[in-house]
């Protein structure tokens, strides 16, 4: 398992990323072929199974663009079968620093995880030659991706920030602005302004990222936007949404 996604935000680089509620291969190497980076496998809110979930994890991986999953909740279960499939790392719906710290647990090998290991799986490519190899790669690879969704996580954030183990944090304006009473506002709404100044100045404090979507004003002048006051992973929205958003505008053709 590799996460270029990491090194491109070392590196400085903004990245883009498609959340897919279709589970949809062509899809995965259709955003892959539009220079989008990273894909987030919805497990919340869509009816993907996991034997769809594997087969978009394979299409990424064969086109060279990262698989991440979204999840409800932290379930050693559910997080054991996606890494065993091969995900860059999961996705944690209304993280708190409790609920966080558990999904690390569950998704890294001892010593540093509880994580059950078993070589014929594909993440651990069906037996590696070298399992110790594997165990330190899969630990150094894999990303858990808190989803500040809530005021309380907000105000907690700064502590957020300085947990070992995690690297990006992406903010659900959908949630979040619902939370701070300002439904559906994007991020020029002074509310939901503070709470992206305070998550990104918490994150760079610790050297982390600060990952969000435009979905809710999927327009590129609004991503420069946003990408100016600190966000290096932009969510361009998702799959389904994308593709309404084209099919309302194309079929205009109709109207008089």
């Amino acid at each position: 398992m590799k996460n270029p996604l990491r090194a491109a935000l070392q590196r400085g680089e903004t990245v883009t990323g498609l959340i897919l509620f279709s589970g949809s291969p062509m899809i995965t190497e259709l955003a892959a072929a539009a220079g989008i980076d990273f894909v987030i496998i919805d497990m919340e809110h869509s009816a993907l199974d996991f034997d769809t979930c594997a087969h978009v994890i394979r299409a990424a991986d064969a086109a060279g663009i990262t698989p991440f999953v979204r999840i409800a909740d932290v379930d050693r279960t559910l997080i054991l079968k996606l890494m065993n499939m091969g995900a860059a790392g999961i996705a944690v719906s209304h993280a708190t620093r409790d609920n966080c710290a558990e999904a690390l647990g569950y998704a890294r090998y001892a010593p540093e995880g509880g994580r059950g290991a078993c070589t014929i799986v594909r993440s651990a490519a069906y037996a590696p030659g070298d399992w110790d190899a594997h165990v330190r790669k899969s630990n150094d690879e894999l990303m858990v991706i808190p989803l500040i969704e809530d005021t309380a996580t907000l105000e907690d954030f700064e502590a957020m920030a300085a947990m070992p183990g995690l690297e990006v944090f992406f903010i659900g304006p959908t949630d979040l602005s619902i939370a701070l009473g300002v439904p559906h506002a994007t991020f020029d709404e002074p509310k939901m302004g503070a709470a992206l100044e305070k998550v990104v100045a918490a994150a760079r404090k610790h050297g982390k990222y600060v990952m969000t979507t435009i979905g809710n004003k999927p327009d590129p002048v609004y991503g420069r936007s946003v990408r100016a006051r600190g966000v290096q992973a932009i969510v361009l929205g998702t799959d389904g949404h994308l593709f309404l958003d084209v099919c309302r505008r194309v079929n205009a053709v109709k109207l008089e």
